[in-house]
């Protein structure tokens, strides 16, 4: 159901749909498809439908290195042949047919350049190991994302060209056989006669007012792409060929309107300008949906933007609404530790020359893929002659242990209080620990010093036990607390961890460094400790858990460089959830 309460067609059909305009035009560049199971192979197969049957279909697993996807030396054939033989990438096999992206959102940033780079030329290039090649590539991108989180997604670069994005997770035909929701023909034959016959030409002629009302409603959604409204002029021309149509009919722009504009909008259109208060009472309203009180038919601009509206769910207006729609997915997704290189072991980045030892160790296929076009020259009587500039290493790369470090305010009456839903948070963020590689600590600030309560651990039990008595009540020795925290973080970066500092206070300090209880000198020492997490590059985030936010606690937290956090009786799963956000921003 929409946002207007009518039953929106099933985002399954929308897919069967999408398929059939992607191959009538493949410039569409395929679909993004976010959960479904088994919907997906009905995706694909109605895809493959509208294709020749000789068109390829390509696999692209997210741990393909460069040889496999750009191509390059044939190893097997250079080696028996004694001369160079090269060979297509995954790019040039799948040229006029369809690649399928299982677990989008795991592609390395990498491999997501490599597919864009390649989708927008058409064409896939190889420079390396002494070949220079050149293949067609033009093909259809269909991404599974599989993401379980809301920020899980499928990389920005590659959702931004293609036009269809596509949510199945809520699919009436999950619980349905697939035949139930097949769609009514043209099937296979029409398909490829209504291709013959427009061939790649935009037959299909389109009125500058289609054009404008396009362009119109990707504004007022928030759409900053210009890829966007052209993808949706792409898939109304593709929608009136389907129907036969020679010109872009009112229900073809829906369509697009619908499929194209909608997923990508970001706000909702300004509400026009209300009129002056009138005394005199309307006259009845008896016309259409679609007409004006004078019988006339609603500008187009306003028709495709009720289209577009329509048909987004509840919750996407809602979250529109809260600015919290994501465009694809953030560098750190779910709070992981930086990226480091890594000789030994991580995710493999591909190979480069150099000398094994030192940690880098020796990739043989490639050291053999580098020496095996010169072996006729080198006269090496059937056996492999290897020299130094053959030598190839390996390349991964990791992700760091992440550690979260709770520093909080256990000082004044609601101390309890605080403690007990900074317990619950830490407990929260342990139970993902495991998912995460991440490590919790907790610091306790109070009277005039500040306490480890918990070292850094990723043990549930252990961080009950060590949280089971938490002490509470005493001054504010804001300034101890933010430096046992930077101290607890630049020792856990000197163990190759990231650190993320959370702190839970009021801003309030009372209590000075050296213990005293000037309040002028607490705040002076407060600001200079947070100042120096901010120096040190440490990431942080500062909540401000006092009943009414004062200025002192955005004045810390822009000294910390730290996100501000005003909570005001946050409990547990708020306090997680936005630490959560924080550390992924």
């Amino acid at each position: 159901m929409n946002s207007a309460g009518d039953v929106a067609p099933d985002a399954f059909q929308d897919a069967l749909i999408a398929a059939r305009l992607c191959a009538i035009d493949p410039e569409l560049g395929g679909i993004v498809l976010r959960g479904g199971g088994e919907l997906r192979d009905a995706v694909i197969a109605e895809l493959r439908t509208g294709l020749p049957t000789s068109a390829p279909v390509r696999r692209l697993p997210s741990h393909i290195d460069d040889e496999r996807l750009l191509g390059g030396i044939d190893l097997t054939a250079t080696l028996a042949q004694g001369k160079r033989v090269t060979r297509a990438g995954l790019f040039a096999e799948a040229d006029g047919g369809i690649i399928i992206v299982p677990m989008a959102e795991r592609l390395s940033d990498a491999t997501v350049g490599r597919i864009t780079a390649v989708m927008d030329a058409g064409t896939a290039a190889t420079e390396r190991d002494g070949v220079a090649a050149r293949y067609g590539a033009r093909f259809l991108t269909v991404a599974f994302d599989d993401g379980i989180e809301p920020e899980e997604r499928a990389p920005a670069a590659l959702i931004e060209r293609v036009a269809f994005w596509i949510d199945l997770t809520a699919s009436r035909a999950l619980s349905l056989h697939g035949g139930d929701w097949a769609l009514d023909p043209p099937a296979t034959e029409a398909l490829l006669a209504i291709q013959r016959f427009y061939g790649g030409t935009p037959a299909v002629q389109a009125p500058d007012e289609i054009v404008s009302a396009l362009a119109t409603t990707a504004a007022a959604l928030g759409i900053d792409s210009a890829r966007a409204p052209l993808f949706a002029l792409r898939a109304a021309r593709a929608s009136a060929r389907l129907a036969g149509r020679t010109t872009v009919a009112d229900e073809d722009v829906l369509l697009a309107a619908r499929l194209v504009l909608a997923p990508r909008a970001t706000r909702l259109p300004m509400a026009p300008a209300e009129p002056e208060a009138d005394s005199t009472p309307p006259p009845p309203q008896d016309s259409d949906a679609g007409e004006d009180e004078n019988g006339e038919q609603a500008p187009l601009e306003d028709l495709v933007l009720a289209a577009a509206l329509a048909s987004l769910p509840k919750d996407v207006l809602a979250r529109i609404a809260a600015g919290t729609v994501r465009r694809g997915r953030p560098n750190n997704v779910r709070g992981a530790g930086a990226r480091q290189k890594s000789g030994v072991r991580g995710r493999p980045m591909g190979a480069r020359a150099g000398m094994p030892g030192g940690g880098q160790r020796l990739s043989l296929i490639d050291t053999l893929r580098s020496a095996a076009p010169w072996q006729k020259l080198r006269g090496t009587d059937g056996r492999i002659a290897v020299r130094r500039d053959d030598l190839r290493v390996r390349r991964f790369e990791t992700r760091a242990e992440a550690l979260t470090i709770f520093a909080v305010d256990a000082s004044g009456s609601s101390a309890l209080a605080r403690l007990a839903e900074a317990k619950g948070a830490v407990e929260l963020l342990l139970a993902e620990a495991y998912v995460k590689r991440a490590q919790v600590a907790l610091i306790a600030f109070r009277g005039t010093l500040a306490e480890v309560l918990l070292p850094p651990t990723r043990s549930l039990a252990r961080a009950r036990r060590s949280l089971a008595e938490l002490p509470g009540g005493g001054g504010t020795p804001l300034a101890a607390g933010l430096n046992a925290a930077r101290e607890l973080a630049e020792a856990a970066r000197a163990r190759g961890q990231t650190p993320f500092i959370v702190v839970l206070t009021d801003g309030r300090a009372n209590i000075a460094a050296d213990g005293g209880s000037v309040r002028a000198a607490a705040e002076a020492d407060a600001k200079e400790a947070a100042k120096a997490i901010g120096t040190a590059g440490i990431a942080a985030a500062f909540v401000d858990i006092s009943a009414r936010p004062r200025p002192e606690g955005a004045a810390l937290a822009a000294a910390m460089r730290a996100r501000y956090l005003p909570l005001p009786r946050a409990d547990a799963t708020t306090m997680h959830a936005a630490v959560s956000a924080a550390q992924r921003a």
